[in-house]
């Protein structure tokens, strides 16, 4: 059975909608060359269990799933609203700031140009910010045990200030997205924070926090849920969604995210997925929880260009 699945990033833009055709074989292996990797969904696995900030759906957020996202094409910013409400019914604003990554990530969130082509300027004080960012996830158990690994692997220095700069290199060093307009981008500002291309086209944001406070601000207007194969609507306490939304007016046909995770455990599964290969874009086919994933990383030369989690079927439903 040929499959069809809905791939942020994939084709003309690194975090924009594309789709990418794969055969999908009970058991989790894939024809077009993608097996589940067993070592990285072991590594990932202790990740996710190491993630004590992570918040619990019902509890901590609520989100509503509504309906499903229609087909919108590349470029075009007409999408019909399938969800008449916010995604986030609730999120317990006192306990994110309560917690030290948490709150150091939301400091970062404003300090980046929205547009490519215009390039960022990086103050003592937002240099600060992200110092303080990568001190506080440095301090949890996920980026501890994502350290140990990837010492291991030999992929990064024992040293823990020199890890702590092997980190900043690869996602706070700007560099030029946009041509000859300068560094106008980060691994960091595109991921976590969204950007536009040239004010045209949404890339990136692929952080349920940073959608969640623009979602707030009235600034994103989720249009629904994206479809999987297995066609199961997701669960309002599933952990990864796939889903459709405009932002300041700018459609985004298919996104993905991670819900409720810490930003270290995203900072930890994007570097390790990034640092295991030298490959412009990278996809890795993983079990974490109950999730089957393809974790999608785009290369940009020694930084991370975009990353992001697809969901492809969750609940231990079997790929067929």
């Amino acid at each position: 059975m040929v499959g069809r699945i809905a791939a942020p990033g994939a084709g003309y833009d690194p975090g924009t909608a594309g789709i990418v055709y794969q055969r999908r074989i009970r058991g989790g292996s894939m024809a077009s060359g993608l097996v589940m990797n067993q070592e990285l969904s072991n590594i990932l696995n202790e990740i996710w269990k190491a993630d004590e900030n992570r918040l619990v759906p019902g509890i901590d957020y609520q989100i509503s799933v509504q309906g499903k996202a229609g087909y919108v094409p590349a470029g075009s910013n007409n999408a019909k609203d399938n969800a008449r409400r916010p995604l986030f019914s609730y999120v317990n604003e006192e306990r994110l700031h309560s917690i030290k990554t948490f709150a150091a990530f939301i400091s970062l969130l404003d300090n980046y140009e929205m547009s490519t082509g215009i390039a960022e300027v990086v103050t003592p004080e937002e240099r600060a910010e992200n110092n303080r960012f990568l001190d506080a996830v440095l301090g949890t158990k996920v980026m501890q045990l994502t350290h140990q690994y990837l010492v291991g692997k030999n992929l990064t220095s024992a040293d823990p200030q020199q890890f702590k700069q092997h980190l900043y290199d690869i996602w706070f060093q700007l560099y030029s997205r946009g041509g000859r307009y300068g560094r106008d981008s980060s691994g960091f500002e595109h991921v976590f924070v969204g950007e536009t291309k040239r004010g045209r086209e949404i890339m990136g944001l692929h952080n349920w926090v940073q959608f969640y406070l623009q979602e707030k601000r009235n600034h994103i207007d989720y249009k629904g849920f994206v479809a999987r194969k297995d066609k199961n609507k997701p669960d309002e306490d599933d952990h990864v969604l796939n889903l459709q939304f405009s932002w300041k007016e700018m459609v985004k046909p298919v996104g993905s995210s991670f819900i409720g995770v810490s930003p270290e455990f995203e900072v930890a599964v994007y570097t390790i997925c990034f640092l295991l290969s030298q490959a412009k874009v990278s996809r890795e086919l993983v079990m974490v929880d109950e999730y089957h994933l393809q974790i999608v990383v785009y290369r940009h030369g020694k930084y991370i260009g975009s990353s992001y989690p697809v969901l492809l079927s969750n609940n231990n439903i079997p790929l067929d």
